[in-house]
């Protein structure tokens, strides 16, 4: 067989799983064209004339605040998880310290630990600081992230050469100027990937809003999303046009992301 024709089978295979992928994405959105009782009568495969009015009950629930809110919980776990796990990866990975093997080893645990298991603790917690129906309580969590040390940890093992940092060391630099000059170059691969990731578990998050959050005004998208209807009838059709909406987001960061989400998946893979 010759390299065309492996290229042209390989290329015409990517092309029907990616096909096959699309499906579900191309149905939701169809199916948000359409009036609710549709959807219970026939699968919908061309658009229908409802796109409109589902739409403003869409608009009407408030959702651009919902978007706003789960914006801003995204944004600030991602950032802050990402930071710490680097700055944890950092000190697992190139210093020694007491104890270091057993508190890594708790913090793998950890990861071994339905997150549901403390939720009701958690929601004491908060309540006991006053951050009860704020939307601090949902990004806390992402903060602290067991998988995100690990991730990072592994990373900087294999992609930070210890001949950088004592050469380093040597000119001058502090142990943060490691970590703020040096290291950042070396891992962005790795912060992509997991920036990605936090921000996609943090934005489709639901159990903890839907335990933290009780004032409308704070609902993220999942959350807003559940309330698209009334009393007597559950609107599919307006809620599956908001989950539509609702998944731009995280599609335009993949889209512009996928190759270093990627890299730092293999690179992490080998690594370590």
């Amino acid at each position: 067989m010759t390299t065309k024709v492996r290229s042209v089978l390989a290329t015409t295979g990517i092309a029907l799983i990616s096909l096959i992928a699309f499906v579900p994405f191309y149905i939701m959105i169809i199916m948000g064209t359409h009036v609710n009782e549709d959807l219970f009568r026939k699968i919908v495969l061309l658009p229908g004339n409802y796109l409109l009015e589902n739409l403003k009950t869409v608009t009407s629930s408030r959702f651009d605040l919902a978007y706003l809110n789960s914006f801003i919980v995204s944004v600030a776990s991602t950032v802050l998880s990402v930071f710490v796990s680097a700055f944890a990866g950092f000190a697992f990975a190139k210093y020694e310290f007491k104890f270091k093997n057993a508190i890594f080893n708790l913090v793998l645990l950890t990861m071994m630990i339905p997150s549901q298991l403390g939720i009701v603790a958690y929601v004491i917690e908060m309540r006991s600081l006053g951050l009860s129906g704020t939307l601090i309580p949902l990004i806390l969590p992402w903060v602290a992230n067991a998988f995100g040390v690990f991730w990072m940890t592994q990373f900087i093992k294999g992609a930070v050469p210890n001949e950088v940092l004592e050469s380093a060391r040597i000119d001058g630099c502090s142990d943060l100027g490691l970590f703020f000059r040096m290291v950042p170059a070396f891992i962005m691969p790795a912060v992509t990937t997991l920036s990605l990731l936090i921000f996609l578990w943090s934005w489709n998050n639901y159990l903890l809003p839907l335990i933290m959050i009780n004032n409308p005004d704070l609902y993220t998208i999942p959350l807003s999303i559940t309330t698209l209807g009334d009393a007597y009838r559950t609107d599919l059709a307006a809620q599956i046009l908001g989950l539509s909406i609702g998944t731009l987001p995280v599609l335009v960061l993949f889209a512009f992301g996928s190759k270093s989400f990627i890299r730092g998946l293999t690179a992490g893979s080998v690594k370590g």
